[in-house]
């Protein structure tokens, strides 16, 4: 199906490609039914028409508590951690041009663990503290590595090299951190570094959605600068775009959202780097393709969160284990095919 210009009567047109509209719908169809499936797993199971009267105000009192205050606050999470996930992925794919150039490869997610760690095991700081430590063990982490791959601009794969260096300094930086925490905060380290959404509630929730209602609308705004600086520099300056401008803002914006959903659910694995490069296969559609990125990014963790649960049960295995052992199988399997093209 060929992309398709719509026409308003005040002048404005809209480039819809259908397929790739179908794929976000269907992609965003997917992500809300497993969320009403989670929400009714545990160990007081609800029928999906028990989960939907419940949100609408039908459910009992028990119902009312046991979605409000206990399973809502985890899906909301697991699909705002999810979507920022995949939408950073996108951008960081698409800026670097690299189907590597993911916060997993290149360090961003690292950094972000390296930052809750230092305040875990130096500061011994609460639940708070050690999400913002991540924000900004994040942020400090990208300003670094976008300043070490500027020479005259960024080139993609000077990006990725320098991710994968500042990977493992940062990984060395965390193991040292580990070797002076006493048992209390090794074991809270420990559980955190995994990513899991086990206890999540309200209070990931609200500093989470802001950040994604604020910065959201930024990255889709720069939807078209971006499919023009997947095509080169010199093609986007002729065609009207600041590449270094356009490339940085995107940048902070993406390294934000990664830093944030860090701090909400820990380092959960592989979601950046996978869903980007499935809803593009889905959509068969050049260009970023960032509501395809999002909506794949928060059904993917959203469907592991169920798994998670109904293999191993609530609290046996965390979700960033499940989305490690599927997302190390496909780096494996993209290694391999980018070898095969002769990419890398």
């Amino acid at each position: 199906m060929t992309a398709k210009t719509i026409r308003t009567r005040g002048g404005l047109s809209l480039r819809v490609a259908p397929r790739s509209a179908l794929v976000v719908l269907l992609l965003l169809a997917l992500a809300l039914t497993a969320s009403v499936v989670l929400i009714g797993t545990g160990d007081f199971p609800m029928t999906p028409a028990e989960v939907l009267a419940t949100l609408t105000g039908g459910g009992t009192p028990a119902q009312e508590f046991i979605v409000h205050d206990l399973r809502l606050p985890r899906v909301l999470v697991g699909l705002l951690v999810g979507a920022a996930l995949g939408l950073a992925g996108a951008v960081f794919q698409s800026v670097s041009r690299n189907p590597l150039g993911s916060p997993d490869v290149i360090g961003f997610g690292q950094g972000s663990a390296a930052g809750a760690l230092t305040v875990i095991v130096l500061f011994h700081g609460d639940t708070f503290a050690v999400a913002g430590g991540a924000v900004v063990g994040g942020v400090i982490t990208g300003l670094a590595v976008y300043l070490l791959s500027w020479q005259k601009g960024i080139h993609g794969y000077r990006l990725v090299l320098v991710g994968i260096g500042a990977t493992a300094v940062l990984t060395a930086a965390r193991d040292y951190l580990m070797t002076k925490a006493d048992i209390v905060d090794a074991a809270r380290s420990m559980v955190w570094m995994v990513g899991s959404l086990n206890g999540r509630d309200w209070a990931q929730v609200w500093p989470l959605l802001i950040v994604c209602g604020v910065v959201f609308p930024v990255v889709f705004g720069q939807g078209r600068s971006l499919r023009m600086l997947e095509m080169g520099d010199d093609a986007a300056y002729a065609l009207g775009v600041r590449a270094e401008r356009c490339r940085l803002v995107l940048v902070v914006a993406a390294v934000l959202l990664t830093a944030v959903a860090t701090a909400a659910a820990g380092p959960v694995a592989f979601v950046a780097l996978a869903a980007p490069q499935l809803a593009r296969r889905l959509t068969r559609a050049p260009g970023p393709n960032l509501a395809a990125a999002t909506c794949m990014g928060a059904a993917l963790l959203v469907g592991a969160d169920w798994a998670s649960q109904r293999v191993f049960g609530a609290d046996q295995l965390p979700v960033g284990a499940v989305t490690g052992m599927l997302g190390g199988c496909y780096l494996l399997w993209l290694l391999v095919t980018e070898r095969k093209a002769g990419r890398i």
